[in-house]
């Protein structure tokens, strides 16, 4: 047991468990619940004409699940980073999700999906995408809220090198792009998560958002870890 935890916290910093495993279980809460909570009313597809032109094209499917991976990486790399930058990050990450929740109860959005013939790999991984994630919590959407907040954790960060910087914005933009090539989202999604992004990292910066953010940890951390570590 003391060999994984050696090993977890030589990758993930002890302040930033707790931030970490708070915000999966919030994302998680938040997609979920607001499924079963709206599951049954009505949705509005706000699908544009210019949606509608966009080419459905399966193998994109892999940048849409390489996007885990993509989240993966960079919120362990924000997590890394001071005590400051971490509660300025995950109040913005917490504050999104809540905003993401009340745009599911008030407004459920949903869209048209093409049907998908069952041949060839990325077909059916298309297929296997869409009985397990319904057309529904779509606008904002979160696949383009976390890409993006992965990218601007880290952006003009001048000791995370260029070259990933650079990366991280062209895989969110690519993340994004594959949400709407799979049809999983339409562009007042994309365009909901990317501003969403902006918006609640900008104010998680606040004194009021990041301090109330660490006042949390640091009794979430005293409870879990019995010591100030924060």
């Amino acid at each position: 047991m003391k060999k994984i935890q050696k090993l977890v916290t030589a990758i993930i910093p002890e302040k930033s468990i707790v931030p970490l495993t708070f915000a999966v279980l919030v994302n998680m809460t938040v997609y979920c619940g607001s499924r079963l909570i709206a599951g049954d009313w009505v949705h509005h597809n706000i699908e544009s004409a210019l949606d509608r032109q966009i080419p459905f094209w399966p193998p994109s499917i892999i940048i849409y699940i390489a996007a885990y991976l993509f989240w993966t990486v960079n919120y362990i790399l924000i997590s890394r980073r001071s005590k400051e930058e971490v509660c300025q990050f995950f109040s913005a990450d917490f504050l999104s999700r809540m905003i993401c929740l009340t745009c599911f109860l008030l407004f459920p959005t949903t869209n048209t999906r093409p049907v998908v013939e069952p041949a060839g790999f990325f077909n059916w991984l298309m297929i296997f995408l869409y009985s397990v994630d319904a057309a529904d919590n779509l606008f904002p959407s979160i696949h383009c809220l976390v890409s993006w907040l992965c990218y601007i954790g880290i952006r003009g960060k001048k000791d995370i090198p260029v070259w990933y910087r650079g990366f991280s914005c062209v895989s969110a933009l690519l993340v994004c792009v594959s949400t709407l090539t799979t049809k999983q989202h339409v562009i007042a999604d994309v365009i909901g998560g990317v501003l969403l992004a902006e918006v609640c990292f900008r104010l998680g910066k606040k004194p009021f958002m990041y301090r109330s953010y660490e006042k949390f940890l640091k009794r979430a951390n005293r409870k879990i870890f019995r010591q100030k570590i924060m």
